[in-house]
């Protein structure tokens, strides 16, 4: 068996600050969903016609109609939608270092970084609005002279 990941989805409250922060700050781009019966948005890292290109799923939860989320995928309590549970974080290979970390400043945001010299790795982790941990691996090469916060 061969295995891929396709997507991950995350369920949140605010639909509209999730999708600037993958539309902002990892250059996603909102593209087509099938006619579910709760709201969301599928955001894409490539051309929109192949639908395996819409990497990020985000979930919106309709508080004033829950049922059709809850009809199919389950219920979920709220409060519990914060941080990324079980799952530690999420991780994208990337490239362009430098002018990551010049975006995740002008957008008012932190990352973390720590290199992985053993397999020539360099990981900048960043928080989403759900608090779900996104972590962008680049090439070790590009951390070479860069200046990173303590």
């Amino acid at each position: 068996m061969k295995l891929s990941l396709n997507h991950f989805s995350i369920r949140t409250t605010d639909l509209a600050a999730s999708s600037r922060f993958y539309s902002d700050m990892l250059g996603l781009t909102v593209g087509p969903r099938p006619n579910f019966p709760f709201p969301g948005i599928w955001m894409y890292g490539g051309d929109h016609a192949d639908v395996a290109n819409a990497v990020v799923h985000l979930i919106g939860i309709d508080p004033d109609n829950p049922e059709g989320l809850k009809a199919y995928l389950g219920d979920i309590d709220v409060a519990k939608l914060q941080g990324s549970g079980a799952v530690d974080h999420i991780a994208f290979f990337s490239e362009g270092l430098a002018a990551m970390m010049d975006r995740v400043t002008a957008l008012g945001a932190t990352a973390r970084h720590r290199t992985v010299p053993s397999i020539g790795l360099h990981q900048m982790f960043l928080d989403d609005p759900s608090g779900v941990v996104i972590e962008l691996n680049y090439p070790a090469a590009e951390a070479v002279g860069l200046t990173f916060p303590a």
